[in-house]
């Protein structure tokens, strides 16, 4: 996917769009915690997040400026690839301090570990600055997170990772189930229009054809009562 330009300003555009989203539920989880020391992180951190979208969406903008005319990228699985929390369907609303420190600690953790990757295996060296810039802070809200998530639960913080980490692996293989009941879908709707539909068509014809060269028993009866009463 790296190695196609269009491809890969169309995927930053993606990221962006995830990056703004976590700023926002992070600004959301500022407001609704009774933590003082929670709030700072949780804003100083929705505020990278905003920059990150920032600094994402920039560079995307540029590249598919620079790339003219070019037709659309081709289909992509964005499910399989779904930025630093795109899958993982965060309701802020919903979570305890420890709960939400644990998911974020998770994510954080990926999202560090695929932008390590991606500023490694990428040619473009702005963009490779982009994801670089980016890692940075992501090491350090890998590393907030766990250290809040010791204080606020400092005797259950393996339990909320633990519980994280399995919420995360049945969303994904909601994700995936999703992803393959779809493609099943569609091949069985094909099958019946290629398949199934032209065989009903053929035999109806055929039934049609058997039927057109005579008349059937109960047509010439009638047809035979109707010359016998003209008589």
């Amino acid at each position: 996917m790296w190695r196609d330009a269009h491809r890969r300003a169309r995927k930053l555009l993606t990221f962006a769009v995830t990056e703004a989203d976590g700023g926002r539920d992070l600004s959301r989880a500022a407001e609704l915690t009774g933590d003082p020391l929670l709030r700072k992180l949780f804003l100083r951190h929705s505020e990278d997040e905003r920059r990150h979208a920032e600094l994402l969406r920039t560079r995307g903008r540029a590249m598919l400026a620079g790339l003219g005319g070019r037709g659309p990228a081709p289909f992509e699985a964005r499910w399989l690839t779904p930025g630093e929390r795109g899958g993982d369907d965060l309701r802020v609303g919903e979570e305890g301090d420890a709960s939400l420190l644990a998911f974020l600690h998770l994510s954080e953790k990926t999202a560090a570990a695929r932008f390590a990757v991606y500023s490694d295996v990428i040619a473009d060296e702005e963009t490779r600055e982009v994801f670089r810039r980016i890692l940075r802070d992501e090491v350090f809200h890998m590393r907030y997170t766990r250290t809040q998530l010791e204080r606020v639960a400092p005797e259950r913080h393996r339990r909320h990772l633990w519980l994280a980490r399995a919420a995360r692996l049945w969303k994904g293989y909601l994700r995936l189930a999703t992803a393959v009941a779809g493609l099943l879908g569609t091949v069985v709707l094909l099958a019946q229009y290629f398949v199934v539909l032209p065989l009903f068509a053929f035999l109806a014809k055929r039934a049609a054809r058997r039927e057109r060269p005579g008349w059937s028993e109960p047509m010439r009866r009638a047809a035979g009562a109707a010359l016998r009463s003209q008589y």
